[in-house]
């Protein structure tokens, strides 16, 4: 168990942005070891990982849905050479221009990162990446499969009290559903054969669902270039979640990182802030 504190996040609730005041520090359990035996050398850098969880390692948990920005790549680790801002926000670069993602929390390690979210994960996925890559010893003087907590946003679709949540990563690649953070609303960035592109914005649970079959030419069209998406094997539906084939599946935790939080139903953004900008340093304000 790290060491407790309490931190504010954003989240999105029912399509509205909402806090997340959380009561205690993360805990990923179990270990690294149980659901990867042969990862050992990971366990100095994190005992928390992406490819496999259990729902029921801490009683009463309900899902938390971490959504991550596949669709801009290897900046969502918030590297400034791999394309992140400063800041620890990614970069989408499309059509000549790079347009920065603003997200809940950046990469963990930089400093838009959430304090309460741990530093690094490890994931066979991230290993795909690299491999994919031609890395084969890892980066940044990380063991392989090791990388820090990319930049997110939370949904959830239940429940104000103080509870364990757990962890389904989500990857989006339709940069068209991506929610603004302060807003929760969705803008079309990318053209798309759907009617309504921003349809399936992912402020809410349902339209998560929808997204998981949902087919779109956005995808192709925004990931030509992105190792991620390519590792992957090319997907075009608007979100991929590793062990949810289908919307029956999307409540299964495929991670083993657990958090502590009851949720207030005022955005963050604009109660603790005079000018909602403020929150994204300097960043370039989308509100």
């Amino acid at each position: 168990m790290t060491t407790p504190k309490m931190w504010i996040t954003p989240g999105l609730y029912n399509s509205s942005v909402v806090s997340f005041v959380y009561t205690r520090n993360y805990n990923c359990t179990p270990g690294v070891l149980t659901y990867f035996p042969n990862e050992s050398v990971v366990t100095k850098w994190t005992q928390c990982e992406v490819g496999m969880g259990n729902a029921q390692a801490e009683a009463g948990a309900v899902p938390l849905w971490v959504l991550v920005p596949a669709f801009a790549g290897l900046s969502i680790f918030g590297v400034t050479q791999l394309g992140a801002t400063p800041q620890g926000f990614p970069v989408f670069e499309y059509n000549g221009q790079n347009i920065t993602i603003l997200t809940d929390c950046g990469a963990s390690g930089t400093p838009a990162g959430c304090p309460d979210h741990p530093l690094y994960l490890y994931s066979p996925a991230f290993t795909v990446v690299e491999e994919h890559l031609g890395i084969k010893n890892g980066v940044f003087g990380l063991p392989e499969g090791v990388l820090p907590t990319p930049a997110h946003d939370h949904l959830i679709s239940c429940c104000l009290k103080v509870i364990p949540w757990y962890t389904i990563v989500v990857l989006v690649f339709d940069p068209n559903i991506l929610p603004n953070p302060v807003t929760g609303e969705c803008t079309q960035i990318v053209p798309s054969n759907l009617s309504n592109p921003t349809a399936n914005c992912l402020n809410n649970f349902e339209n998560l669902v929808n997204a998981l079959t949902t087919h779109d030419s956005a995808v192709p069209t925004a990931n030509s270039n992105n190792p991620i998406w390519k590792a992957l094997g090319e997907p075009t539906t608007q979100v991929v979640v590793p062990g949810a084939a289908t919307p029956a599946q999307l409540s299964n935790a495929n991670s083993n990182l657990f958090e502590h939080f009851y949720v207030n139903t005022i955005n963050p953004y604009l109660y603790y802030y005079s000018d909602p900008c403020e929150a994204f340093q300097g960043t370039s304000c989308p509100y």
